[in-house]
């Protein structure tokens, strides 16, 4: 190899490190209540900004284990929420859904990007959806993956589910839903079957828990969250007012949030993935998934 080939090939390796830096870029965002988010962008394309799970998740399992495959037609902006994983907590423990709401869009302002993608997983559908209603002018789409719009109805789900695997008959009332499932989960996790509410490939969900495990986070928004009223009400009427294209991502066998949850949305522009899977669709059919979203942006852009 001659001394100038191997000093273009230098040259070369050191352009592709620097476009890699540059395409992946960590920071922080600070919002105006001065809470501290931890932001990472990375990809090409539309913006579209991902709303984890949980009540208090992290994007770091989404963005690892699959989700990351989407940057090829998709600028992604990942961020942690206020009081989740490597994000701030609020201090004066404002997790309202106003205020999450107010995080996405002081993310979309910070993106200088007028026209957003919105891609949200499980609980994170609460927040997107409130954030189409207040701020439709500035969506392009949204995608719910795998989402729940009513947690009382997920959380009965669940517990339906934990009486077929356990093959008990546990009863639940509105009043004792969260204890009730408490208690019911515990039961299941004694049995070594609590995998089973996300997949049924318990080595899928070790290596889930392998990434989760590295969570900093002190859980403040989990802890909170169950405690405000405003998400445990019914959000599904509010779909038939956001008339933003919707593609809604579903699982057969999603027995975290109910597998027939989707059919009671009604967005009035909505198109329907129906995967044949459980809660954990953008790892165990990522292909699937990530071609889903793919045909909804390009059929969204034109």
């Amino acid at each position: 190899m001659t001394k100038i080939l191997k000093i273009a090939l230098l040259i070369l390796f050191f352009l592709n490190y620097i476009t890699s830096a540059q395409s992946k870029k960590t920071d922080t965002l600070v919002t105006s209540d001065h809470v501290k988010l931890y932001t990472k962008k990375s990809g090409k394309g539309p913006i579209c900004i991902f709303i984890h799970g949980g009540p208090g998740a992290w994007s770091e399992s989404f963005e690892s284990l699959g989700g990351s495959r989407l940057e090829s037609d998709l600028t992604m902006i990942y961020y942690d929420q206020r009081g989740s994983g490597r994000s701030a907590n609020s201090p004066e423990e404002n997790y309202s859904l106003n205020r999450m709401v107010e995080d996405i869009e002081e993310l979309r302002k910070n993106s200088g990007t007028e026209k957003i993608y919105l891609l949200a997983h499980s609980f994170g559908g609460i927040l997107a959806v409130h954030y189409a209603k207040k701020y439709p002018d500035h969506l392009k789409g949204i995608i719910l993956a795998n989402c729940t719009l009513n947690l009382k109805y997920s959380l009965q789900e669940q517990i339906n589910y934990m009486n077929q695997v356990m093959k008990t008959n546990y009863k639940s009332t509105e009043a004792t839903l969260l204890s009730d499932f408490i208690k019911i989960k515990g039961d299941l996790s004694k049995k070594g079957l609590d995998y089973k509410m996300l997949s049924d490939e318990k080595q899928n969900i070790d290596l889930l828990n392998t990434i989760d495990r590295k969570n900093p986070s002190t859980y403040a928004f989990a802890q909170k969250a169950f405690s405000i009223q405003e998400y445990w009400e019914d959000h599904t009427p509010l779909t038939r007012s956001v008339k933003i294209p919707t593609l809604i991502i579903t699982g057969t066998k999603d027995h975290s949030i109910g597998k027939n949850h989707f059919k009671s949305f009604s967005f009035p522009d909505q198109q329907i993935a129906e995967i044949n899977g459980g809660h954990f669709l953008y790892y165990e059919k990522n292909k699937e998934f990530v071609k889903a979203v793919s045909d909804f942006i390009h059929k969204t852009e034109g």
